[in-house]
Order: structure tokens, then C-alpha cells, then sequence
């Protein structure tokens, strides 16, 4: 059984109240997920930002 069976089979047996709670740590845990990915494109952002600020990088794109 994979963990997503696994997982459905232990939700099918929860009162609705712990279901709430089981949304509230799924929407938590893809908000984490979000914040994570986010992070890392701000990291590198700062790091190539010494390229694109150049200004022959002004002018290569400057026609689009």
C-alpha cells in the first residue's frame, strides 16, 4: 500500500473535527512549501543580479 493509500485509509476513519485539522496541516505544510521555493528564487536573484544589471544586458534586451 502506498503512503497516499495509506494515508486516505487513516482519513476515511476520522471524525469531522480532526479532518479540519488534517486540511488546516496539508494547507500548512504547501504554504511551507511555497515560502521554501520562494526563498531560494530570492536567493539566487541577488547573486545573478551582478549579470543582469550590466548594461550590455540592457541593450541585448532592449528590443523585446
Amino acid at each position: 500500500m502506498s503512503n497516499r493509500d495509506l494515508l486516505i485509509k487513516e482519513i476515511k476513519e476520522l471524525s469531522d473535527d480532526k479532518l479540519q485539522e488534517v486540511i488546516d496541516f496539508v494547507q500548512f505544510l504547501k504554504s511551507k512549501q511555497r515560502g521554501e521555493e520562494l526563498g531560494i528564487t530570492l536567493v539566487s536573484e541577488s547573486s545573478l543580479a551582478t549579470d543582469w544589471n550590466k548594461p550590455e544586458e540592457d541593450e541585448a534586451w532592449s528590443d523585446l
